[in-house]
């Protein structure tokens, strides 16, 4: 397949799309409800998944009860997982390989993320992603959180490029939601969330791993087609 248009910048969801931590924030959760004496489903787990910290409560005092005691639970699984990132976090397959083709070809990468912009920091500072990206757009930068789709828009007004001309990569039901809506042309790469009939539809394609989304890039530059 072809991608519909040529690629002008790459926006990157963060978590479970560059690092593996949406399986780390799964774990934390269910054990600091463990620890209460109180139990999170995975399925509840993965409907907050790609939503920012308003919408992951919600799901959650649907969950748990309108008197369920939701700071000091967050608290300790946010502290479970800092303990964890301080280890350290790692990056999916075929992120660094992607990277080195989009600096090559001089295509700007952004971050659009649910997650604070200390949480960006602390997980992708270790293994030098960081300043690999020329705008990180996190919580706090936009009015609305995916499946809205402004982190998207930001992303692509802080690199000074048209919605349309980037691709926008996502691992979450809701992430891919936000992309499509921004204009974006979008891949999902699932990780913890299966691409669904609905996913499909509103993609430009599926892939397995970044490693076939590096491949499908450079399938589409003129210079690959002899152009």
């Amino acid at each position: 397949m072809t991608l519909p248009r040529p690629v002008e910048a790459v926006v990157f969801d963060m978590d479970g799309l560059l690092v593996d931590s949406e399986s780390m924030f799964r774990d934390v959760m269910i054990e600091a409800s463990r620890r209460r004496g109180v139990h999170l489903p995975l399925e509840v787990f993965l409907r907050m998944v790609g939503l920012q910290h308003d919408g992951s409560r919600a799901v959650a005092m649907a969950h748990f009860g309108p008197d369920f005691d939701y700071d000091p639970w967050i608290a300790d699984a946010w502290a479970l997982a800092h303990a964890r990132i301080e280890v350290g976090v790692t990056v999916k397959a075929g992120v660094m390989e992607l990277m080195d083709d989009l600096e090559a070809a001089g295509i700007p990468r952004a971050v659009a993320t649910s997650s604070g912009h200390a949480t960006v920091a602390r997980q992708l500072g270790p293994s030098g992603l960081f300043p690999r990206f020329q705008a990180i757009v996190a919580a706090g930068d936009y009015a609305r959180g995916k499946p809205a789709p402004d982190p998207f828009l930001t992303a692509a007004r802080r690199l000074g490029v048209a919605p349309a001309a980037c691709l926008a990569l996502e691992d979450s039901h809701n992430g891919v939601r936000a992309a499509h809506a921004a204009g974006m042309m979008t891949i999902m790469v699932p990780d913890l969330l299966e691409a669904t009939d609905e996913m499909r539809s509103l993609c430009v394609a599926v892939k397995e791993s970044l490693h076939e989304v590096r491949d499908l890039i450079a399938g589409a530059r003129p210079s690959a087609a002899g152009g």
